[in-house]
């Protein structure tokens, strides 16, 4: 089927062009050390990282079109004008949904306040923490849920569609750090590539923040579905991050405390926020609208 072949292509070209491409980009970046030493001090596997994300987004509408979309409106993006209260409905959602497990967490001493949390410190994560929802939010909505789930219910029955999308989402999200030893070469990114995807091997690590991964993904999928377009699934994605920013950079895990249950910093890999996901996705799945119109329809 064409989308499972478009998807495996960019996959591949990501993966490993983005491995090719890091030693280029490091060694571009040490030709300018002198101008910009901390971009050229930076270690190997940040240069890897960003040679993902580079092809990643040069490869977005490719993928896209190659998934059957051949305009904005295919992939959920429409003009904004009335779609106000379906942004800030997700917002509302994701900030709340993560913000009570946030609450719970903290309240029951799985985490506590960092003593160096200061008010310049908030007001600067704050504003870090909403730029970075913003983009990210936008930028995974469109691949993941307009591109690659909208793929999948052309040729699939949507709530297929939506299981394997979401596992997808998942999935990519265990990309693990890996230090080179030794100088750069033309196959250093290569060499670190099985590492950093080792960590889809990990079943330790997978669980239960694969299982609360793949929920996430499946709301932010079924809100898409109901509602027609991404706005809802934007906002309730980027409620969900700036959650994460926030918690992340005031608080601090409580030595202890039972990371199985609490989870992280991350959020999502304790037992916690996939029980709190689940609730969510049961009220969505009430609150949200029926979807109007049928997406599937027979493989060509």
């Amino acid at each position: 089927m064409r989308p499972f072949r478009a998807l495996v292509i960019y996959n591949a070209a990501v993966f490993i062009g983005g491995a090719l491409l890091a030693p280029w980009l490091y060694w571009l970046a040490q030709q300018f050390a002198s101008a910009f030493p901390h971009i050229a001090g930076a270690p190997f596997h940040r240069f890897l990282d960003r040679s993902f994300l580079i092809l990643a987004l040069a490869g977005l509408w490719p993928l896209l079109r190659a998934l059957g979309a051949t305009t904005w409106r295919e992939v959920g993006i429409t003009l904004p004008y009335g779609q106000w209260n379906k942004l800030g409905g997700g917002w509302l959602l994701g900030f709340g949904s993560l913000a009570m497990v946030a609450g719970i967490a903290t309240g029951f001493g799985g985490f506590h306040f960092a003593q160096t949390a200061n008010a310049h410190k908030m007001i600067s994560t704050v504003f870090s923490a909403a730029g970075t929802a913003i983009v990210v939010a936008v930028l995974e909505e469109i691949l993941f849920r307009g591109g690659i789930f909208g793929g999948l219910r052309r040729v699939l029955y949507w709530p297929f569609a939506l299981a394997a999308s979401s596992a997808i989402y998942a999935i990519v999200h265990f990309l693990q750090r890996a230090d080179l030893a030794g100088a750069v070469g033309w196959n250093s990114g290569l060499v670190l590539l099985p590492r950093v995807l080792g960590g889809f091997t990990d079943f330790y690590a997978l669980m239960p923040g694969f299982f609360t991964l793949t929920l996430a993904g499946a709301l932010l999928a079924l809100a898409y579905q109901r509602t027609g377009n991404l706005y809802f699934s934007i906002g309730m994605h980027a409620g969900w991050i700036f959650v994460l920013k926030i918690f992340g950079a005031l608080t601090v895990q409580t030595p202890g405390a039972g990371t199985l249950f609490w989870g992280t910093a991350k959020m999502f890999d304790g037992w916690l926020a996939f029980l709190v996901l689940a609730l969510a996705l049961a009220a969505s799945n009430v609150l949200l609208p029926a979807e109007k119109r049928p997406h599937f329809s027979l493989p060509r």
